[in-house]
């Protein structure tokens, strides 16, 4: 279901995009439509990313501490 908005476009940016959307000969609300998609698409992945960035630092640490149970373990073998 599509959602009515009502939206302040700086003037400079609404006048680069309608020479777009009348280039690419689109409706402007599909112009709108997969700019806002791509920029949601774009701000997830970095999101994504950070969360990654953090997880990946929790299991350092707790890999290094496996690292170290396993060489102590090696080494009663050795």
């Amino acid at each position: 279901m599509a959602k009515v908005l009502s939206l302040k476009m700086r003037e400079d940016i609404f006048q680069d995009a309608e020479e777009v959307v009348k280039e690419l000969n689109i409706p402007r609300n599909t112009y709108i439509n997969q700019a806002v998609a791509a920029y949601t698409r774009y701000h997830k992945s970095q999101l994504l990313r950070k969360q990654y960035k953090r997880a990946a630092k929790l299991v350092a640490v707790d890999s290094m501490e496996v690292l170290k149970e396993f060489e102590a373990f090696m080494e009663d073998y050795e």
